[in-house]
């Protein structure tokens, strides 16, 4: 007897959509990675040597990937700036998206993603944050579910990226949409799950620092930042964003209530291993986001495959992946300004005299 596969094309072949082509060819057993695509020559060469020889057939154009044929969905993996065009164009053609976070840098660009989802509501259309996959964090989620902290009441979340010393987060930041919308977007996704998506943001403030890559700031950007979100229900969630650890990749959030507190890799470690030498006693961390949550991206591949073969709800609404986007560009803006920006029940933006 044959199993149902669905039929997935890759757009783009940078560093995350070379991961999501092999988890797709690899790792999801009910899906068929069939096509790619990138009009990078570099990103093809890879894709001649590590997907073509298992049948994927490569497109330098987007749209020409949309007509291979049998083809049913496409994770879209490319750059941010394209992310919403090549989601809207996939929906269009009837595919089905998993697309990489954000939406887009824009709130309005991100709306038009719900949008045009909305007008085929029999495609499953979800943006990939990936944390909400992880097994830690959803182990703490039906933890929280369960009464056992209480009420929540403050979130305590950071992204904090190891040092890349080669600059590269400068040429990055004039695309990013900054610190918060690029690093903190994780954060405020799992503000959402954990305190509801309805939650309703009173005020947002923040401040932030160059503290060794000064040229950020001619993008409006800073390497270290931290944010605070007031919600009209009372809670309060606090935001750290870094691109200068020294030792490796540090994602941590704590999750405190009335009866107690979760928190989720507080003490970052690669494995069991513990080094004892002369420096005294030490353990590795993860390098990278992804050797931090790879078994998270897998998941997440398999799941999204799983809803389109067997028509089940995704792990989270699209409309979430719109206000996150809203929560951390309000953040970007609030840092840069040095202002807080405070907003009514409807999600309006109101001025600090008026409340």
């Amino acid at each position: 007897m044959s199993v149902q596969r669905m039929k997935i094309g890759c757009a783009g072949l940078g560093r995350m959509g070379k991961r999501h082509a092999l988890n797709f060819l690899q790792r999801t057993p009910r899906a068929e990675l069939v096509a790619a695509s990138t009009p990078d020559p570099v990103e093809l060469e890879w894709g001649k040597q590590n997907l073509e020889p298992y049948g994927v057939r490569l497109y330098q154009n987007y749209d020409d990937m949309l007509k291979h044929e049998g083809l049913e969905a496409v994770v879209v993996a490319s750059a941010t700036a394209v992310h919403a065009e090549q989601a809207i164009k996939a929906i269009n053609a009837n595919k089905h998206v998993l697309c990489e976070k954000p939406l887009s840098t824009s709130v309005e660009v991100s709306q038009s993603v719900v949008d045009a989802a909305s007008k085929k509501p029999h495609l499953k259309v979800m943006c990939g944050f990936s944390r909400r996959f992880d097994s830690s964090y959803r182990d703490a989620y039906n933890k929280m579910q369960a009464g056992i902290i209480g009420a929540p009441s403050i979130l305590r979340s950071q992204t904090c990226d190891k040092l890349d010393p080669s600059g590269f987060f400068v040429a990055y930041a004039q695309f990013s949409g900054g610190i918060f919308v690029d690093c903190s977007i994780h954060d405020i996704d799992l503000t959402l799950w954990f305190f509801g998506a309805e939650s309703k943001v009173k005020t947002v403030s923040a401040v932030g620092n160059t503290a060794v890559e000064p040229d950020l700031r001619k993008h409006n950007d800073r390497d270290n930042a931290v944010g605070l979100v007031e919600f009209h229900d009372g809670k309060i969630a606090y935001f750290y964003a870094s691109r200068m650890m020294a030792a490796g990749q540090e994602d941590t959030t704590e999750i405190i209530g009335t009866k107690g507190k979760l928190a989720v890799n507080t003490q970052p470690q690669m494995n069991l291993v513990n080094v004892s030498d002369a420096s005294g006693v030490r353990r590795e961390i993860p390098q990278t986001y992804w050797d931090r949550f790879e078994h998270a991206f897998v998941t997440e591949a398999n799941e999204f495959t799983e809803a389109v073969l067997e028509d089940k709800p995704l792990a989270l609404q699209l409309s979430a992946a719109v206000q996150a986007v809203r929560i951390g560009a309000a953040l970007q803006e609030a840092m840069i300004s040095g202002k807080k920006i405070s907003f009514d029940l409807s999600g309006n933006r109101v001025e600090a005299a008026r409340l």
